[in-house]
């Protein structure tokens, strides 16, 4: 499917749930339509979401170096933190240079852009650089302006109500 159609820029950013299930659906569709798939996953560790699985069964190379649970979410940004937002950005220049894949997806890179452990830049670079014919896709809240800018679609997903604020816990298969 390769060189067939350009390729564009997608970010899918915002405060509300749905980020990385909009981007896991576009890798299904994807697949379903004889795409390849690469899927590199920043900063979420801790229990591995069920949507990855289902990717790695349909055939998409699923990346996931973060294996605890983020200090982003506690006491700041660690050195483990760190190692994994490089190791994944490494394993994101290899998926989109390799000209093996029609689909990239770097779910929460903007999260990761955002704390700078992965520099602004050096992603506008890769996605300046990438082969042209190639989809890339980035996740993550708090997407700049400067990125936005860059993106060839932007969709912003904005909460109104959600169970978590009546104390609901996240639920396997639902919320991860």
């Amino acid at each position: 499917m390769s060189g067939s159609r350009q390729g564009l820029v997608q970010v899918y950013t915002g405060d509300g749930k749905g980020k990385t299930t909009a981007a896991v659906g576009l890798a299904v569709r994807a697949i379903g339509a004889g795409m390849r798939v690469a899927f590199v996953q920043f900063v979420k560790g801790g229990a591995r979401s069920s949507e990855l699985a289902v990717l790695e069964r349909l055939g998409a190379r699923v990346e996931r170096p973060a294996e605890r649970s983020t200090g982003l979410l506690g006491d700041g940004i660690t050195d483990e933190d760190r190692a994994a937002a490089h190791e994944a950005w490494a394993l994101a220049l290899d998926a989109v240079g390799s000209l093996e894949y029609d689909l990239v997806i770097l779910d929460e890179i903007v999260v990761a852009m955002r704390y700078d452990l992965v520099p602004e830049e050096a992603v506008f670079g890769m996605l300046d650089a990438r082969p042209e014919s190639l989809e890339v896709v980035l996740t993550g809240r708090g997407a700049s302006e400067a990125l936005i800018a860059l993106a060839d679609l932007v969709t912003e997903m904005m909460p109104r109500k959600h169970p978590f604020d009546a104390g609901v816990p996240a639920r396997r298969g639902i919320e991860y």
